[in-house]
């Protein structure tokens, strides 16, 4: 039996600004990211969020980036060691702090934007991060991309990992996310975005922009709930999946405890 996760980033709105599709997206989802005050996110954003996420009965996880408000956290960052570590934790306590008031327990940790893709291919940077969180909460589960650094730091911290897949992005030939600048690096074309989706489960294969077919691990799939036909994207791989057999359970229920 296939099984996985789906996962989206949200909380991300900001003050008068609102980002995103949570009250929408969260009941069609089985784990919430949501973001910790640094690229985006304030504490009442937080707290709806958090509300949101036990209301549906779905599992939520901290989404700490960039202290970066302006660039979304999609910026690179030349950060120290302890700094990374240092923000990693002040975030986790934060949404940490959140979840108890609503009885809630985190249940994993995947970085944001720029600090995910460096700590793709930076062994230090993901090191920084996984220890953080291994000394916060040893039980967290770490969501990385597939074949990542940050997989191999986690591991090397003790923690479980869960490979994390993208419908809507396109891959390089080295497993990396093709940079969102370049043309062709967000795929658009829902139908195309799905049956890559598939293939990615049941054949553990993905094509890269090269045309080049590379494997791939997927636990779990990213849906973004801030394009401009979220909603719509996330009901038709949440069906799609349901019609092909696969199951859709949370990290923790896949064996990632």
């Amino acid at each position: 039996m296939y099984q996985v996760d789906l996962n989206s980033d949200l909380g991300e709105s900001f003050g008068r600004y609102t980002i995103g599709m949570d009250q929408e997206i969260i009941p069609l989802i089985s784990s919430a990211n949501v973001a910790c005050g640094f690229h985006a996110s304030d504490p009442v954003v937080m707290m709806e969020a958090a509300a949101s996420v036990k209301a549906a009965g779905g599992q939520i996880g901290a989404h700490p980036g960039f202290p970066d408000l302006m660039g979304f956290g999609r910026r690179n960052m030349n950060i120290s060691f302890e700094e990374a570590k240092a923000y990693t934790l002040y975030q986790l306590g934060a949404l940490d702090g959140i979840c108890k008031v609503h009885g809630l327990k985190l249940q994993h940790v995947k970085p944001h934007g720029a600090m995910y893709n460096m700590a793709a291919k930076d062994y230090k940077l993901s090191r920084a991060i996984c220890e953080a969180v291994a000394e916060f909460d040893p039980k967290l589960i770490i969501l990385g991309l597939s074949g990542s650094q940050t997989i191999q730091a986690a591991k090397d911290c003790g923690l479980n990992a869960a490979l994390e897949v993208f419908a809507d992005r396109a891959y390089e030939e080295d497993g990396s996310l093709m940079d969102r600048r370049k043309k062709g690096a967000v795929i658009h074309d829902e139908e195309e975005a799905i049956r890559r989706v598939i293939g990615m489960i049941k054949k553990g294969k993905v094509t890269a922009i090269t045309g080049k077919e590379i494997a791939i691990q997927a636990d779990s799939i990213c849906v973004h709930g801030d394009g401009e036909k979220a909603l719509l994207f996330v009901k038709k791989i949440r069906s799609t999946l349901m019609q092909e057999g696969i199951k859709i359970r949370p990290l923790k229920a896949l064996g990632h405890k």
